[in-house]
């Protein structure tokens, strides 16, 4: 079944890709409004405004990809830092009964998996990245078609950049840190979905369209709403597709590296 996961999200956002393009270009109407007298008012973007679906659709995933890469984070160095039970030697074992209530179902799971916790925080990362960068470089590009300025130092603004910064600053790490690597990154990653959470809650306290129940995505038109949310649809199976088979390399190297060190150990490998 696992083998499958990749295909089939890969051809849902394919098809959910084409779909969207369609819709965005053919069918959600053109963002205008007007005065109380019936002329366009400043805040009509026309054409422009279609930039709004793959910026808004990349700013949420990173979010979330972020977000998972902190929360996997934290479950893989609990994996490392709960200690099984031990006994002293020459005492008495502990009751099965203490045990089972010291050492929980979810506490064996997280232990269990602890590398998987990584890969998948490293995976997530890797996409938010890619995410990221598109979601400020589209930012921008709309920012100089709604303001006429390509980038203006808001708080907001530059606390993502930051935030990508450090994603990248993980990438990094990840590579040429060496053995510890993967607890520092660990670190950065929880400090990252931390941010996260300055990064909504400023959406909207500047010249950024607000976010919420009274926000641009809640306030869309009938013609826009559905093809906003195919298009977030058709980019998160997308963002699956790539965090699991960057999963599976990192895994993948990861044995690749146990193997190679395991040979140098025993003599067979130089």
């Amino acid at each position: 079944m696992k083998k499958f996961i990749i295909p089939v999200f890969a051809v849902l956002a394919a098809a959910g890709f084409a779909a969207s393009l369609y819709s965005i270009f053919f069918q959600a109407p053109l963002q205008f409004g007007l005065n109380e007298d019936g002329k366009l008012n400043g805040s009509s973007l026309f054409f422009n405004q279609k930039i709004f679906y793959f910026h808004t659709a990349h700013a949420m995933l990173m979010i979330i990809a972020v977000v998972s890469a902190g929360v996997a984070s934290i479950l893989f160095l609990l994996s490392r830092t709960v200690p099984d039970a031990q006994v002293a030697p020459g005492a008495e074992p502990l009751p099965p009964a203490i045990v089972r209530r010291s050492r929980g179902a979810i506490v064996r799971f997280v232990q269990a998996q602890g590398s998987m916790w990584d890969d998948i925080a490293s995976a997530s990362v890797d996409v938010a990245v890619a995410f990221g960068a598109i979601a400020l470089l589209s930012g921008s590009i709309w920012a100089k078609a709604a303001w006429d300025v390509w980038w203006n130092g808001e708080p907001r603004l530059t606390i993502t950049l930051l935030l990508w910064l450090v994603l990248v600053g993980y990438v990094v790490v990840r590579r040429f840190a060496g053995p510890s690597a993967d607890r520092i990154t660990a670190g950065m990653a929880i400090f990252g979905g931390v941010s996260c959470w300055f990064v909504y809650t400023m959406v909207g306290k500047d010249s950024h369209p607000a976010a919420g129940a009274n926000g641009v995505v809640a306030t869309l038109g009938p013609g826009m709403k559905g093809t906003f949310w195919l298009t977030v649809a058709s980019f998160a199976c997308w963002y699956i597709a790539l965090v699991v088979s960057r999963v599976q390399s990192t895994r993948a190297e990861r044995e690749l590296r146990e193997l190679r060190e395991r040979g140098l150990d025993l003599g067979v490998l130089q």
